[in-house]
């Protein structure tokens, strides 16, 4: 154990917890420590560091709960077997061959919504354009060739208190996550801007940010969300331009930001010239506050997208820009990728002028607040927050749980759900807390099912002690 240390700790820079955390880390990566090893007691190599021991049991403690290290009760603490990582993206399809292959296996990682009709209407739509005028499947995209499907989008995107919108304030992309990108490569300038987000927050934020060479910063949050004097002082301190936040279904913890907090972001946002990037592609019921878009309308940019209420399958979104800036996001997006497919934006078009489409997504809503219900009778018990229009839970664990093992446990229980370390800055602290999403791809009763194995580990903490 001692040859992987290249020097005493005593004179490192920053948290000597993470160098030695870091350090056993990669020793293990690289194979220096091999599954098994058995690591030395606390005190053994807190003497060896000249470091305390308390440093120590935090670096072990870290590591247990990712998996890097297994502590045994009266045996010490070892390497532990490596597993198969569970990649943390949304778009891993490794969940789906999970349960391909174990029927009893749900993956709660990401909401999937029910099909109440929306199916045949896609199938409709497309058997519509297949049949349509063959210059659809001949000729780049123009924004003419557009006009109808933006006007479809702005009457859309309209039903919800976003401000004034016209066909030429809309921008179409693919999907949420390109719509918030789409927004970030219009607003950002200089070699190195700062954005700021919730201390958590949805993991697209970061990703986007970190492709376009941005630095992030976090802003402390309450119930109510983004803390205003959190983000005045994150403004001073970083130089921040531009904070994203999703003041409707705050990801992941459900939270909703009253209009009283959001007219006093808002304030501070004129105030420094911060610009706002609103995320809401998580609601699935009516606005409860005007958004950011309407409440400052020369500042606020907005993003939504069909994936949640319809279909994810399509990757459609819609991008708003603030009075003024249209012309910028249009540059973006026909610069980055022209447009959508054309074809593709006739499906969008049929589908947002169906007049199915209303009852349609009551039906959505509705069949997604049977799944909501359901997980809130089993673990509505525990400090857990919901709505029935949310396709998540957020559950903050009872003591004796750690979010890393947590999730480790529910997935050998065939229950997969995301740690709240998932939606924190790397350097972030996240509480004991999982986000569990709403799948109603499985029946209600094997959804049921998942639930009561989840209360069940609830209820049967580990006895197992880490060092």
């Amino acid at each position: 154990m001692g040859t992987i240390w290249p020097q005493s700790l005593g004179e490192a820079k920053g948290p000597k917890y993470k160098k030695v955390a870091d350090t056993i880390r990669s020793a293990v990566a690289a194979g220096s420590l091999k599954t098994g090893t058995k690591l030395p007691p606390v005190r053994d190599l807190a003497y060896q560091l000249s470091i305390t021991p308390g440093t120590v049991a935090r670096a072990y403690s870290i590591l247990t709960d990712e998996g890097v290290l297994q502590a045994e009760v009266g045996r010490g603490t070892f390497v532990a077997e490596k597993k198969n990582p569970v990649p943390d993206d949304v778009w891993s399809r490794q969940l789906h061959l999970l349960e391909a292959r174990d029927p009893g296996h749900v993956s709660l990682f990401s909401p999937r919504i029910a099909d109440m009709g929306q199916v045949a209407a896609v199938r409709e739509a497309l058997h519509k354009v297949a049949e349509g005028e063959a210059y659809r499947f001949l000729n780049y995209p123009t924004r003419d060739a557009y006009l109808p499907v933006r006007q479809a989008a702005a009457a859309w995107v309209g039903q919800s208190p976003v401000g004034t919108v016209s066909e030429n304030d809309i921008v179409l992309t693919h999907g949420g996550q390109n719509g918030i990108m789409v927004v970030l490569q219009a607003i950002l300038e200089g070699p190195q801007p700062v954005i700021m987000v919730e201390d958590l927050t949805y993991a697209g934020f970061r990703r986007a940010s970190e492709l376009l060479r941005a630095q992030v910063v976090e802003v402390a949050m309450d119930e109510h969300g983004i803390l205003p004097d959190a983000m005045e002082l994150a403004i001073r301190k970083s130089g921040a331009t531009v904070i994203c936040t999703s003041p409707e279904v705050q990801n992941p913890t459900g939270l909703f930001t009253p209009l009283e907090r959001r007219k006093e972001i808002v304030r501070i946002a004129r105030r420094h010239g911060v610009q706002i990037v609103e995320d809401d592609c998580y609601r699935l019921g009516e606005s409860r506050a005007p958004s950011y878009r309407a409440l400052a309308p020369e500042l606020a940019w907005h993003v939504s997208s069909i994936s949640k209420i319809l279909t994810p399958a399509l990757r459609v979104g819609f991008a708003l820009a603030p009075e003024g800036r249209a012309a910028d996001l249009r540059r973006v997006a026909e610069y980055g990728y022209f447009g959508l497919a054309q074809p593709l934006a006739e499906v969008v078009r049929i589908l947002l002028s169906d007049p199915r489409l209303p009852g349609l997504v009551q039906s959505v809503r509705s069949e997604m607040a049977r799944y909501v219900r359901v997980a809130v009778n089993a673990l509505g018990g525990f400090d857990l927050t919901w709505n029935p229009e949310v396709p998540f839970l957020w559950l903050k664990l009872p003591s004796g749980w750690r979010a890393a093992a947590f999730t480790r446990a529910a997935e050998a229980n065939g229950v997969q759900i995301r740690s709240a370390d998932e939606f924190a800055l790397r350097d972030g602290r996240a509480p004991h807390a999982v986000r569990i999403a709403i799948n109603a791809h499985v029946p209600l009763k094997q959804f049921e099912e998942a639930m009561l194995r989840l209360r069940a580990l609830l209820d049967n903490p580990p006895e197992q002690i880490s060092v």
